[in-house]
């Protein structure tokens, strides 16, 4: 009940899928994209990970101010040929002061959303509309969060409390985890002080910038040979560090 995806050009094995798996080629799991062009949406980049098996497109809307600050907001567009996924949509806005990614969970509105091959022109248009649609309703939710917590002070005690929150140690942890955790807080400590935050000290905004800072520009404790590729999934899917520290500033 289960075949490989092959890759013509090349006889490549993409994924082990069932019988039930149907390939959706990146000329049409892409089609309905163009329709976004022309209204505030260009082309940006594009690439694959893992040797083929993720091929993903970026495309840029226009620069939004959020607290002050520029933010440029990506549409990132992912289709699998692994059978881990269909194709996905994914907001990714990125801080222009610092380039820190807020691509965070939002109570409220979707970060990220599948969408069907769509065949026909009609659910083309109607696809590309709900695209933009979801992608302003996350913009709108973010800046209204943000201006929340940029207003709403965070002591050094606060930071303490929810540092220690964000990574609970075990019992039966080792020294060397314990020392990783340690790392990781202090870590996110420096971040609060560094320039491109001095706006938001001492608040809950600034603490998130923080998280953001520390999980898309530090190195990893361990680097592996792909550990850039899991990052960029990270950015993709979001990362579960910023997600729970954003739980918590919105409690």
């Amino acid at each position: 009940g289960y075949k490989a995806n092959v890759r013509d050009s090349d006889r490549k094995v993409l994924g082990v899928v069932s019988d039930r798996y149907k390939v959706v080629q990146n000329a049409d799991a892409f089609s309905f994209t163009d329709e976004l062009l022309g209204k505030g949406v260009r082309y940006e980049t594009a690439g694959s990970l893992n040797g083929g098996k993720r091929v993903w497109m970026l495309a840029k809307m226009p620069t939004k101010n959020i607290v002050g600050d520029d933010v440029e907001p990506y549409i990132c567009f992912t289709n699998c040929h692994d059978g881990t996924g269909a194709v996905k949509i994914a907001m990714t806005p990125i801080r222009v002061v610092c380039n820190n990614t807020l691509n965070m969970a939002l109570s409220g509105a979707k970060r990220s959303w599948s969408t069907k091959h769509m065949g026909n022109m009609e659910a083309k248009l109607s696809e590309a509309r709900h695209t933009l649609e979801l992608a302003h309703e996350y913009l709108d939710t973010l800046s209204i969060e943000a201006e929340k917590m940029a207003n709403e002070t965070m002591s050094e005690e606060n930071v303490i409390t929810t540092l220690d929150k964000m990574f609970p140690i075990d019992e039966d942890a080792s020294d060397r985890q314990k020392q990783n955790i340690k790392n990781a807080k202090d870590g996110i400590m420096v971040c609060m002080l560094r320039p491109d935050i001095a706006q938001f000290l001492n608040t809950k905004w600034g603490f998130i910038n923080a998280v953001s800072d520390y999980v898309g520009h530090s190195i990893p404790a361990r680097v592996t040979s792909n550990y850039q590729e899991n990052n960029w999934g990270k950015i993709i899917n979001g990362h579960p560090l910023l997600d729970k520290a954003m739980s918590l500033m919105t409690v």
